[in-house]
């Protein structure tokens, strides 16, 4: 799988000395590089690539006027290359799978690359099934309905419900009332918001047991529930801290920062 992708920024050296960066990734192709903000939108609407690489603070066309620019096409993937973390949010809130900072890490280059091989796997697996569910609509629709009741065999394979023996008894907890998961050691402490309770496994087999699109780390050893977020909270150096409903405040560590893209809008 080739990677498409577009430099854009106002600063030649930037984009060498990321073009640089990107030579050691050989699924990664530059196709374009561009300067400012109109002949980004330009160059995007007639490529079509993958991946944009998109300096923030340009003159003219800002990095966040590229992205409302493009509103009418298919929006590549975003990764935010800035000199300044004060825009942190607002790269989460375009969705933007990264936020890199100048002069760019190789190591944080790298796991960014991670994410956007991640992003573009299942973006590009969901277009292949609605393909397949359109030949098999015209074809076999009796099949499409197979399709869907699969998805939601593997939605349903998750637990509903957790059972927990703490201090003598058991209780069983609704994963809908999860708010955070923290480990210490080989115990996990489950919070409920009112509850806290110890069970005792390792966060990756927990994790195996929680449906991902609602569960995810923030952290090395916290997992959090998304539908329970209820406020995002930016940190000076571009990290974030999440509220939740109970008013905890959990910080999302720099590696976890894309979970924050899932649901801010």
């Amino acid at each position: 799988m080739t990677i498409r992708t577009i430099l854009v920024d106002d600063e030649p050296l930037a984009i060498q000395g990321l073009e640089i960066r990107l030579q050691a990734h050989e699924d990664v192709e530059i196709i374009e590089r561009c300067s400012n903000g109109r002949e980004a939108i330009r160059a995007i609407k007639t490529h079509k690539p993958d991946l944009v690489f998109l300096d923030i603070q340009m003159p003219g066309f800002d990095g966040f006027s590229v992205i409302q620019g493009l509103m009418e096409v298919e929006p590549p993937l975003f990764v935010f290359v800035t000199a300044y973390s004060d825009h942190a949010l607002r790269a989460f809130e375009a969705q933007a799978v990264d936020y890199l900072m100048k002069p760019v890490e190789e190591a944080r280059l790298a796991d960014t690359l991670d994410r956007v091989r991640q992003r573009l796997s299942e973006k590009r697996g969901a277009g292949e099934v609605e393909k397949l569910k359109e030949v098999l609509a015209e074809h076999a629709p009796e099949a499409v309905a197979d399709l869907n009741e699969a998805g939601e065999v593997a939605s349903s394979r998750f637990e509903k419900l957790i059972n927990i023996k703490d201090r003598g008894q058991i209780f069983r907890v609704d994963v809908d009332t999860i708010e955070m998961i923290e480990a210490a050691g080989d115990y996990m402490v489950i919070n409920t918001g009112d509850n806290s309770l110890v069970l005792r496994e390792t966060m990756k087999d927990l994790e195996k047991r929680l449906d991902p699109r609602r569960f995810q780390r923030v952290h090395r050893s916290t997992i959090v529930n998304l539908d329970l977020v209820k406020q995002v909270k930016p940190h000076t150096n571009g990290e974030c801290f999440l509220l939740l409903e109970s008013g905890a405040q959990v910080k999302v560590s720099r590696s976890y920062r894309d979970v924050v893209a899932r649901f801010v809008h």
